[in-house]
């Protein structure tokens, strides 16, 4: 699909919009060499199992990020096929927008919007220890909730994640988050409510139990991870946290506090704030029953929506009394 690219009012090259994304020329690979400066590891922003991501300026100056495969592992091969399905069918504010692919024998690569804020992983979890206030992370949880309400419910089809973590959750220049990473997502199909795996998809620590005890995944599997997600948000303690050996885990800690003393497991850059209480006790509560064992018992993502809602509207209205 070899289409031209369109002038801006300065006569330079501009990207294409969501709504024109099928009409555009795919971008060059020597443009993006040139965008890297050869993939240069000075604009490395991180690497995992499926390849490495480049920031990049483009010709036209759009700053953008591109994810290269690792040719060399052929399920980031078939991963590559998987995310460009997913995200040019997927259109939504709370998800990491395709802008372009570039692919010949040799090379894979999807450009992507770049996020300026990195990733929820690097705010919760770097040596930084960066201040990230209650509103922050409750906005970033609800624009995730959101996204993931798309998938499941207002999507033509059913879009399972399958690898929902902070890691994946990228930020851009006014915080709001949006979910990437669709390498080893899957659709539902007709009327199906589940499908069965083949594999072990996903990261430890996140990944729904269903899927060692029954080979079985569904729109509750990825609210799993969402309730795991939640409460590391919270107590900023990630699910492999060396804490977290034998039979305890970060759900079975908040769990236990959550009966006598939530404070001892909540992030302590929160505590300052005596109005939270309540409204971490009702966030905490929906990730442990977003986190359950049955998959029946945790709640779909259309309702978590509207309790985050909810939880927001009475943290607010209390702020400006």
């Amino acid at each position: 699909m070899l289409v031209r690219r369109k002038l801006n009012k300065q006569g330079k090259m501009s990207l294409p919009s969501n709504t024109d994304l099928t009409n555009y020329q795919l971008i060059s690979y020597h443009e993006l060499v040139r965008a890297t400066s050869n993939f240069s590891d000075d604009n490395l922003l991180g690497a995992g199992g499926f390849g490495k991501v480049f920031k990049g300026q483009l010709d036209d100056e759009s700053v953008i990020a591109i994810k290269v495969l690792n040719m060399q592992d052929e399920v980031a091969s078939k991963s590559f096929d998987t995310e460009c399905r997913a995200l040019r069918m997927a259109r939504h504010r709370n998800l990491v927008r395709i802008i372009s692919t570039c692919s010949n024998l040799d090379f894979k690569a999807l450009v992507l919007e770049y996020m300026p804020n990195g990733s929820l992983d690097d705010w919760l979890h770097s040596s930084e220890r960066r201040h990230i206030s209650f509103l922050q992370r409750l906005g970033i949880m609800l624009d995730v909730a959101m996204a993931m309400e798309y998938l499941h419910h207002r999507h033509f089809e059913v879009v399972l994640h399958f690898d929902l973590k902070p890691s994946n959750i990228l930020l851009d220049m006014d915080m709001t988050a949006h979910v990437a990473d669709f390498g080893i997502s899957k659709l539902l199909v007709g009327d199906d409510n589940s499908i069965v795996l083949t594999s072990m998809p996903g990261t430890v620590g996140y990944m729904a139990p269903e899927f060692g005890s029954s080979g079985k995944a569904s729109r509750f599997s990825d609210v799993y991870s969402f309730g795991i997600v939640l409460l590391e948000v919270f107590t900023r303690k990630k699910p492999t946290d060396p804490m977290f050996a034998g039979e305890l885990s970060l759900r079975q800690w908040v769990n236990q506090a959550f009966q006598y003393e939530l404070s001892s497991v909540t992030d302590r850059g929160l505590l300052e704030d005596a109005i939270l209480n309540a409204c971490l006790a009702s966030i905490i509560e929906l990730g442990l029953v977003c986190s359950r064992t049955a998959p029946d018992e945790r709640l779909p993502m259309d309702d978590v929506v509207v309790k985050l809602n909810k939880i927001k509207a009475n943290y607010c209205a209390q702020i400006t009394k």
